[in-house]
C-alpha cells in the first residue's frame, strides 16, 4: 500500500534528486560534517547546505552537535524511529545509486578523506608520543584503569585480601569481587578496613575475619583468588602462609603477593613491625613452588613503597615486585592441612 499524508510529498521531493541520493549514500557509510560532504561531493558548501535542508525537513538525517560543529548521518539504516516506508523506498533506490558514475567518484573521495585523516591522526600522536606521559596521562586516582581491568574478569568472584591492614589492597577489589574476605590478626586493623571500605563497596559483600595467615579462617577451596599485599615480610615463616593460600584457593584459581625487594631501612623493624627488610624475589618464587603452585610468575613493578620514618625526614623509596601462581586443577593425593575454623 502506498503511504499518503502530509509528509509523503516531502519524502518524494527529498528522494527525487540525484544529489540528495548521493548525500544519503555517503552518510550511510560515514558520519560527516557539512564541509566533509562538500569535499566528497565536489560541490560548494552552500549548495550542499540547501540539499541538507530538504533532507532534514523530510526527517532523513540524524544530527550530532559537538561544540560549534554539526555531524550528520543517514536516518534510513533501520534504526529505531526510522520511517519504515522511507527505509523501503531508500532500499530500492540504493541499488540504482551504485551505478551512477558521480556516486562512485563520491566514494573514492570519501575513501581519500578517511585515509588522510587516519594519516594525520597517526602523525599527530607520533609527534606527541615522547611527551604524552607528561601532558595526557594524568588521572586523579587511577581507578579508571583498575575498573577497566576488572571488567575483563567474570563477576561474582570470591576473593580474599590476606593481612588486609586498613584495606589498601582490598579497595582495588571492590566492584570486582562479589564476595571479599578480609583477614587480619589485628581487630583494630579490621575495624579501620571496615570503616574505609564500607562506603565504597560497589556491590561487593564484605566479610571481615580475624585470624593468622598461617592458619587462615577460610575453608578449603573457598576462594577464587587471594592477594597478600606487603605481608610476607612481617612473618617469621612466609612459606606457611603460602601453603594456606594454596589450601584455600580453588583448583585453577590464583594467588598473588606484592612484596618489598631487600633494602637497608632498618627503622622499618621497629616502626612498621617488619621481621625482614624485604625478601629476595627468588626466595618467594621458590616458596610458591614448594607450596604447590604452578605457572609461577615474577614481575617487577613501577610502583614504589614510600613509608615515612618516625620523627619526620624524607620517606623511603622501596622497590616492589609481585609473584603469582595458579593452583593446579588436579591436586595431589596428600593429606590436607588443618581445616580452618
Amino acid at each position: 500500500m502506498i503511504q499518503s499524508g502530509p509528509l509523503f510529498p516531502t519524502l518524494l521531493k527529498a528522494l527525487g534528486d540525484p544529489t540528495r541520493l548521493r548525500v544519503l549514500g555517503l552518510l550511510e557509510l560515514e558520519e560527516l560534517s557539512v564541509g566533509d560532504l562538500a569535499r566528497c561531493l565536489g560541490m560548494a558548501q552552500s549548495r550542499v547546505s540547501n540539499h541538507l535542508r530538504v533532507l532534514r525537513e523530510a526527517g532523513l538525517l540524524i544530527e550530532r552537535h559537538e561544540g560549534t560543529s554539526t555531524y550528520l548521518r543517514s536516518a534510513l539504516q533501520g534504526e529505531r524511529g526510522a520511517d519504515a516506508y522511507a527505509v523501503r523506498v531508500w532500499s530500492g533506490l540504493r541499488e540504482g545509486l551504485a551505478t551512477l558514475p558521480e556516486a562512485q567518484a563520491d566514494r573514492v573521495r570519501l575513501a581519500d578523506l578517511c585515509a588522510r585523516r587516519r594519516a594525520e591522526s597517526s602523525l599527530f600522536f607520533d609527534r606527541l608520543a615522547g611527551a604524552w606521559d607528561e601532558i595526557g596521562a594524568h588521572f586523579s586516582s587511577g581507578q579508571a584503569r583498575e575498573r577497566a581491568a576488572a571488567c575483563l574478569l567474570p563477576p561474582g568472584l570470591v576473593l580474599a585480601d590476606l593481612g588486609c591492614g586498613t584495606g589498601y589492597f582490598g579497595r582495588s577489589l571492590l566492584g570486582l569481587a562479589g564476595h571479599l574476605i578480609l583477614v587480619d590478626q589485628s581487630q583494630g586493623m579490621l575495624d579501620r578496613a571496615a570503616e574505609r571500605l564500607s562506603s565504597a563497596r560497589g556491590g561487593t559483600r564484605l566479610d571481615l575475619r580475624r585470624g593468622e595467615l598461617d592458619r587462615l579462617p577460610i575453608l578449603d577451596d573457598e576462594l577464587d583468588g587471594a592477594v597478600a599485599g606487603l605481608v610476607l615480610h612481617h612473618l617469621e615463616s612466609p612459606g606457611e602462609a603460602l601453603a594456606e593460600m594454596r589450601r584455600t584457593v580453588r583448583p585453577g584459581g590464583c594467588a598473588v603477593v606484592v612484596e618489598l625487594a631487600p633494602h637497608r631501612e632498618t627503622w622499618c623493624r621497629e616502626a612498621l613491625g617488619d621481621r625482614h627488610l624485604g625478601l629476595e624475589p627468588r626466595d618467594v618464587t621458590a616458596a610458591f613452588r614448594r607450596a604447590g603452585f604452578e605457572e609461577i610468575r615474577l614481575e617487577e613493578l613501577e610502583d614504589r613503597y614510600r613509608p615515612r620514618p618516625p620523627g619526620g625526614g624524607e620517606p623511603a623509596d622501596l622497590a616492589l615486585y609481585t609473584v603469582r601462581g595458579r593452583v593446579p586443577y588436579l591436586r595431589p593425593s596428600v593429606p590436607r592441612s588443618h581445616p580452618s575454623t
